[in-house]
């Protein structure tokens, strides 16, 4: 892996000044022809920067939970997100994302050349400093909020579309914690049905294959309807009934894998866990994949809005998007994650909580769940956000289980305060080996006798409260998520007034 920051700050700089030498090569000579090369190399180094803040998303919880190496993650989610960009990434583009500003109101080419500038290069240099700080952030909210900016700063208050906007905000709370609660409730489910079982081989033979299977349903419906929308337009149903087909061949074809592979492990939880490994290479891959599809177009649509704008004079709604473009944007992604994603993946796949691969498969799976659901019910939301949130849930979910698990063997032991210790280790023996469905009998035959007096409760709640969660990091990346849209926005407008007055005769 690469270390000297200042070799990496090189690499970046040689691509940029590629994209520098191969745009002027194409390029008209005169003025429209240097704010071409400009604007390339702008929405380079917004690719770059996507790049390495974005994709940790993906391959973070791999990284984390052990089911890949930090090198092999790069490798798969470079090549994934370049044939996501290549492949999937579309002919046309909507020069305005997100319908936010209006673009009726930028008669002017000249301007609406120079909003996009200033939107696209404030974008990248907020990503840039979010990546500093370790703080993953959307790089759509980051883009919104440039073309914001910039669009308030040449046409006033009234451009803006503030319902979609308010939409957009409400997004900073939908998203982290619809993929929160979705991540948390897998991991209670598999909780429950495998790891508290007594006969964890068992019921790992039954439920991992139904398990694959959901995630093969919701990565297929995911990519149908995210990463392929462009190549192939299908509805929600037919969607659906595609990804059941594959996860009922995939169930079936998994099925058999899982009991051979099952019995050569113990009984226990982390040989269990070994199981979801292979699932999680997949979905990095897969969600890498859809991603380079859709988030692309935050690094080469401003830059095809521009080229479109310079060859034709005018303004328009859509804008084709070149192969060469498209190149700058797949490279530039690919660019970003090998030469400073290693940061945020690092961040997200163990600075914020212990991630083990039971756990990471619960947020890849929430990932993909949770935009299918929010695209059909029209809500606004972040990959970004939807992944941190997954993490946040089965992190604070453990916290919860942990600190209750605790605080009822202490009160076990309380209640058999009296007796001999083998007594005491042999019921918390039979306690903690019993299927979950057992546990519940156990502790009524236990207090039958006598219950623990009130005090004792709250001294246990106090002694067994636990923090598996970084509450700094929650701090960092919350505040790094409200400031994303106005400080790109307000840096936005100020690029926006010094291009004018550089541009203007």
């Amino acid at each position: 892996m690469i270390r000297s920051s200042f070799f990496r700050f090189g690499l970046a700089g040689l691509f940029l000044l590629a994209i520098f030498a191969l745009v002027s090569l194409r390029a008209d000579a005169g003025g429209a022809g240097s704010i071409l090369v400009i604007a390339a190399m702008i929405g380079g180094y917004m690719a770059i920067n996507i790049g390495a803040n974005d994709v940790a998303n993906n391959v973070g919880p791999a990284v984390g939970s052990g089911a890949l190496t930090l090198t092999g993650a790069i490798l798969i989610a470079a090549v994934f997100e370049a044939s996501g960009a290549l492949i999937a990434g579309g002919d046309v583009v909507s020069t305005i994302k997100k319908g936010i500003i209006d673009p009726a109101m930028i008669s002017d080419s000249d301007v609406f050349i120079w909003l996009m500038m200033a939107a696209l290069l404030a974008a990248a240099i907020w990503l840039n400093i979010a990546t500093m700080l370790g703080a993953p952030v959307s790089t759509t909210h980051s883009i919104v909020g440039g073309v914001l900016g910039a669009g308030i700063a040449a046409a006033g208050w009234e451009i803006a579309n503030w319902e979609t906007m308010g939409k957009i905000v409400a997004s900073w709370v939908i998203s982290p914690v619809l993929g929160g609660l979705i991540a948390a409730g897998f991991l209670l489910l598999i909780k429950r049905t495998i790891i508290l079982r007594s006969d964890k081989i068992a019921a790992a033979q039954r439920m991992v294959p139904v398990m694959v299977a959901i995630m093969t349903w919701a990565f297929s419906v995911y990519l149908i309807l995210k990463g392929l929308k462009k190549l192939w337009r299908v509805d929600i149903l037919e969607a659906t009934a595609i990804g059941l087909a594959i996860a009922a061949a995939v169930y079936f074809i998994v099925k058999p894998v899982v009991r051979r592979a099952s019995g050569k492990l113990s009984n226990n939880r982390t040989s269990v866990a070994t199981l979801f490994t292979i699932p999680l290479i997949f979905s990095a891959a897969l969600l890498s994949f859809a991603h380079g599809a859709n988030d692309v177009a935050n690094a080469v649509g401003p830059l095809a809005a521009i080229n479109d704008a310079l060859s034709s004079h005018g303004v328009s709604g859509k804008a084709a998007i070149p192969l060469w473009v498209m190149m700058i944007g797949a490279l530039g992604l690919v660019v970003g994650l090998a030469l400073f994603g290693p940061k945020l993946i690092r961040t997200i796949g163990s600075e914020i909580t212990e991630l083990d691969k039971i756990r990471a498969f619960c947020v890849a799976l929430a990932a993909s769940i949770t935009v299918i659901l929010a695209s059909q019910l029209g809500l606004p939301v972040s990959s970004t956000h939807i992944a941190v949130g997954g993490i946040f849930g089965v992190g604070f979910l453990r916290e919860y289980l942990e600190s209750n698990h605790d605080r009822l063997i202490a009160e076990i032991r309380d209640h058999y305060v009296d007796e001999p210790p083998e007594v005491v280790e042999a019921f918390l023996h039979s306690y903690e080996t019993a299927d979950i469905k057992d546990r519940g009998f156990l502790l009524k035959q236990m207090k039958k006798s006598r219950g623990l007096i009130k005090a004792d409760h709250k001294r246990l709640r106090k002694a067994y409260k636990k923090e598996l969660v970084k509450r700094s990091m929650a701090l960092k990346i919350g505040a790094a998520w409200v400031i994303t849209v106005p400080a790109a926005g307000g840096l936005a407008a100020l690029l926006f007034f010094i291009i004018r007055w550089v541009m203007m005769p």
